[in-house]
């Protein structure tokens, strides 16, 4: 049956021989004099003219896909144009036929026989793609809170899949990625694979009874399924996802924390791990899907394993070393800790978590909970909108407070490391704070962080497009306060956020 499969491959390869000639001419297209670029994968052919990217499927078939008909290219390319424009309707145009009259000549859309099926993309700059703006240092925290936001968005709406779900695919895939480790023993040691395998295993076991949950409550859904930075790109200033897979639906099925998982590993393979612990902690904030942590490593692990293999069938040996090593490590044990950190507006308490998370615990780093963004979430608005004073009454903060002590407890017991963010005033809510820790079982530390009086008020005056509301009358009402005995470690929060993190590691791992 494999040799019979194979000829077919071969075969219906063949037959598309002429279509790839015709593509490759500006003829096709009805500009004889028009350059056309063409990239070629193990699964389509691109064929780039002026400003449109016609996008080939290859005739043939393999073990997770079946292009190896018109008919079946047909169904497949109006699956990605329809999948596309969920997440892309600016890019993703139209569907053409390839056509073949008597005479044998081929054309676009022409009223011959169709012979083969097109998707049609518009061209967008290959420098905007977000793998060679991380490799040339264009990544910033605006446009990775932003990537966060539309995966959120996207997420959201996305049709639910429960079909797809449930702990027995997940573990289909899990074993598969092992027997696929198992056949490049050249490149991944036996022994090794077996340690691997082990461990994803025991994750699976301990998170099977929270898939089944997950699954349940409407998690999986039909997502990108390939979402890493190449298939990311800047448009029209904005992060736009493109290029989903549309040929296979239990590729695609999958808990939505999974999908998020392929993006957060490929930026810590990059050595992006700050911006991989900002879309992450983005991404609960808007979502709210902070329940799944506990899978988190499991999933992470399982990306960075499919992704060595598909590098060694390639036979890019060093780098599919790399991605299995990444998967072991995200396996590893790292212990769960608490730091909180507190002061009064202006202070810098969040640009220092965001400093000291992704070094945190296990990958992608500490969950941060930030008071005023809970806050917005209570009141069902985005972080950076603005809430009226009637927010900030003593009944909210108690609610605020409460609901970040519960998420923290219940991030520490899934064992991911928490960074509670706010301003902890009152003796009693740091005396809460600390019980989470202790609850949990996990090691805490207090960062109480001070600055002259002037300096934050112009940092809040300087103040823009953040959570907090606060202003220089909320600080002053701040600094009028009486805060009683702060037994948490002081440190002076000046401006120097390399210094400020470097001392607070140093504390929090003297605790």
């Amino acid at each position: 049956m494999a040799g019979e499969r194979e000829t077919s491959r071969i075969m219906t390869s063949h037959a598309q021989a002429n279509t790839i000639a015709f593509l490759s001419r500006g003829e096709a297209y009805g500009e004889p004099d028009a350059k056309v670029e063409r990239i070629e994968t193990h699964i389509s052919i691109v064929f780039l003219v002026g400003d449109c990217v016609f996008k080939l499927k290859r005739a043939r078939a393999l073990s997770y896909l079946d292009f190896s008909t018109p008919e079946k290219r047909r169904k497949n390319c109006e699956a990605e144009l329809r999948l596309g424009r969920r997440m892309a309707p600016v890019l993703y145009r139209a569907v053409h036929a390839v056509t073949r009259n008597r005479d044998g000549i081929l054309a676009l859309d022409g009223k011959g026989e169709a012979i083969d099926w097109l998707v049609e993309m518009r061209r967008f700059d290959q420098d905007a793609l977000f793998d060679r703006l991380a490799a040339h240092g264009g990544l910033t925290p605006t446009l990775m809170r932003d990537l966060a936001d539309t995966i959120a968005a996207f997420h959201e709406t996305a049709e639910k899949a429960p079909q797809w779900g449930g702990p027995d695919p997940v573990h289909a895939v899990l074993r598969d990625i092992v027997g696929n480790l198992e056949s490049f023993p050249q490149i991944f040691a036996p022994a090794e694979v077996g340690n691997l395998a082990a461990q994803l295993e025991a994750r699976f076991g301990a998170g099977r009874a929270l898939i089944e949950q997950r699954n349940r409550a409407g998690k999986v859904r039909r997502c990108h399924g390939d979402l890493h930075l190449r298939n990311i790109c800047l448009f029209d200033g904005k992060p736009t996802l493109f290029d989903p897979i549309e040929f296979n639906d239990a590729i695609s099925s999958v808990d939505v924390l999974y999908d998020l998982a392929f993006l957060l590993m490929d930026l810590i393979h990059r050595e992006h791990g700050e911006f991989a612990n900002l879309v992450f902690n983005r991404y609960l904030d808007i979502s709210g899907e902070g329940g799944g942590l506990a899978l988190m490593p499991l999933y992470l692990a399982m990306r960075a394993a499919i992704r060595a293999h598909v590098l060694a069938a390639a036979g890019e040996a060093e780098q599919a070393q790399g991605y299995f090593r990444l998967a072991g490590g995200i396996l590893r044990p790292t212990p769960a800790v608490l730091v909180a950190i507190g002061g009064v507006s202006g202070t810098g308490k969040t640009t220092l978590a965001q400093a000291l998370a992704p070094g945190l615990g296990c990958a992608p780093g500490a969950r941060i909970l930030r008071s005023d963004v809970i806050r917005k979430r209570l009141h069902g608005i985005a972080p950076e909108t603005r809430l009226p004073e009637t927010a900030y009454e003593p009944e909210t903060n108690a609610r605020v407070y409460d609901a970040l002590y519960r998420e923290a407890a219940a991030a520490l017991a899934s064992g991911q490391a928490v960074v509670a963010d706010a301003a902890f005033l009152r003796a009693e809510e740091r005396a809460a704070i600390a019980a989470a820790a202790r609850m949990t079982r996990v090691p805490f530390s207090g960062l109480w962080l001070e600055a002259p009086a002037n300096l934050l008020e112009q940092r809040l005056a300087d103040r823009r497009g953040d959570a907090s509301d606060a202003d220089v009358a909320v600080l002053r009402r701040q600094l009028g306060q009486d805060f009683g005995a702060v037994d948490w470690y002081h440190l002076e929060a000046t401006g120097d956020v390399e210094g400020e993190a470097r001392v607070a590691r140093t504390l929090i791992a003297g605790r």
